[in-house]
């Protein structure tokens, strides 16, 4: 395996002790964070189940939501299972200059704001009803029509 690219938070040469590398969590790993934050709530999940479900308290699973702490490998995978979405959900709807922060290797950047408009409509109550809602729809035909419904509600009545 080459390089670096996107380290683990902790790293343990051989033979030696675990020991903190310079670079903290990126812009990425808020990302991240906030996908796994999205998907736990969208289940009806509160962050203390999920931490009993990996060996975490919800305080560690927070700073993972937050951004704050970075995910091993084996943690997202570990959170693919209990979550039901396949480890490249994580990385879904990445934004573009993320992306290129990726595919550059940069290890820099701060954690996404919790005011972020994204995180804001994702953590609102109402958006987390409909989606369950939206998903309890078993009927492929009407889910499409509740959609074509709601985007036409939008044009008519767009938000200010």
């Amino acid at each position: 395996m080459g390089g670096n690219l996107m380290n683990a938070k902790r790293s343990v040469p051989p033979g030696g002790k675990p020991r903190k590398t310079k670079d903290g969590p990126t812009l990425i790993d808020a990302h991240v964070g906030g996908r796994i934050r999205t998907r736990r709530a969208l289940l009806g999940m509160s962050q203390k189940d999920l931490g009993a479900k990996v060996g975490l308290t919800f305080q560690q699973i927070q700073k993972y939501e937050r951004g704050a702490n970075r995910v091993g490998s084996g943690r997202l995978y570990e959170f693919s299972k209990i979550l039901g979405v396949p480890i490249a959900y994580f990385f879904d709807e990445m934004p573009t200059e993320l992306q290129s922060i990726a595919e550059k290797g940069s290890k820099k950047g701060k954690a996404i704001p919790s005011g972020a408009p994204d995180a804001e409509i994702m953590d609102r109550r109402d958006t987390l009803e409909l989606v369950r809602t939206f998903h309890g729809i078993s009927d492929t035909l009407v889910r499409q029509r509740f959609l074509e419904l709601m985007r036409e509600a939008a044009r008519v009545c767009p938000a200010k």
